[in-house]
């Protein structure tokens, strides 16, 4: 407890129309040793001060029946009450609001929201000038003062404003303080959000740029699975028609071996090469498979037809390279295999009629075409159109 508030309790009187807010008020002076009295509004605080005279009058500003400044002009009008120091509390905070204040003859105010070491040291400042009377006195006569287009009379001593004026500019600084303060967190707040935006935006960024690689991913796989489909599918097509014709030629080998051996030996070399296509079928499969696993490199396309022409069998069949040495392909290594598969496709299919194979170059529209060409007996017309159809051709 303060060292200046006497030993018997000093009554205080809070008039306050709201319930919470003089309980509250009353709870903050009863610890610092105060004796309290409520009251609902003004017309009820006259009643309370004729019946048992407080110390202290805190009296809110807007309330119904009798607000605060036309309390406080009562008891200042009223000789034996005129004494009694009366401090405002009060939401506003308005230099008019001071004026009236001073005007209705008030000793200090305690603005909403309040601490409980604001509204003593109000209390003490408004004691420690009762104890120390000043020579000027409230006047009759008073002082006309004019602001915000209206005209005040304040009857109040030079201590007194100056006490009113001082408590006000500390408030108003502490008010400005807590401003500045809370100005500064909030920047701080707001840097810190900054902070966390650029960080989502690049976390959705990267988020963006993941799903796109996924999308890519999730694309380049379904296409793969359905190469891998489409493989296994025309691999099975193709060893199963293989086994189909390896079948009946060893059945007619063996059924001709005693009757026509020299015809049984044909069935039987025919059987070989149906197997060794076989092998190259599953040969194949399994190159198909590599396929992409190494990067793309530039091919003298030139050089690359001699190399495959060491790895095939044209026979009698004349393969004439007329690509110049000069061009070259970017492609994969497995490249090699398709110009293998090229010749061995004008070996098998041509006919009896075929004597050369010509590979030759042209440039067409700002493109480069390798042009492969047989004097074979060719795809019919009707079939043109169908033979990149699947399931069509010869096997």
């Amino acid at each position: 407890m303060n060292g200046t508030i006497p030993k018997s309790p000093m009554k205080l009187l809070v008039v306050e129309d709201s319930r919470t807010q003089a309980e509250y008020l009353r709870h903050i002076l009863e610890n610092e040793g105060y004796r309290v009295v409520l009251a609902a509004n003004g017309l009820e605080a006259l009643e309370q001060i004729r019946i048992d005279r407080p110390a202290l009058i805190l009296t809110d500003i807007i309330m119904p029946e009798m607000d605060g400044y036309e309390l406080c002009r009562t008891i200042r009008s009223d000789p034996a009450l005129a004494s009694i120091p009366v401090i405002l509390v009060t939401q506003l905070f308005d230099p008019v609001d001071v004026i009236k204040g001073l005007e209705a003859g008030a000793d200090n105010f305690i603005i909403k929201p309040f601490e409980s070491q604001h509204v003593n040291s109000r209390i003490q400042a408004v004691i420690q000038m009762l104890s120390r009377p000043e020579p000027d006195t409230r006047t009759g006569t008073g002082i006309e003062v004019s602001f915000a287009n209206s005209n005040h009379t304040i009857t109040a001593g030079r201590l007194q404003i100056l006490t009113i004026l001082l408590s006000t500019y500390e408030l108003a600084v502490k008010k400005n303080t807590e401003l500045l303060d809370t100005q500064e967190r909030l920047n701080a707040v707001n840097d810190e959000l900054q902070v966390t935006v650029e960080k989502l935006k690049l976390a959705n960024s990267d988020l963006f740029k993941e799903n796109i690689e996924r999308r890519k991913v999730e694309g380049a796989l379904e296409k793969a699975n359905k190469k891998l489909q489409l493989m296994a599918s025309i691999t099975r097509h193709d060893l199963l028609n293989q086994l189909t014709a390896l079948h009946e030629f060893i059945e007619l080998a063996l059924l001709t071996k005693t009757s026509d051996p020299e015809k049984a030996w044909n069935h039987v070399v025919t059987a070989d090469r149906i197997v060794n296509q076989t092998v190259n079928t599953v040969q194949f499969t399994g190159d198909y498979q590599n396929v992409g696993i190494k990067s793309a490199v530039w091919k003298n396309v030139h050089a690359l037809i001699n190399s495959t022409l060491k790895h095939t069998s044209p026979g009698k069949i004349k393969v004439e390279n007329a690509v110049p040495v000069e061009i070259e392909l970017y492609a994969d290594p497995l490249i090699e295999k398709v110009f293998s598969n090229i010749i061995d496709n004008a070996v098998r299919y041509g006919g009896e009629s075929i004597n050369t194979i010509r590979f030759s170059y042209e440039e067409k529209n700002d493109s480069c075409i390798i042009i492969c060409k047989d004097d074979g007996a060719g795809v019919p017309a009707d079939e043109k159109e169908k033979i990149f159809s699947y399931g069509f051709g010869k096997n």
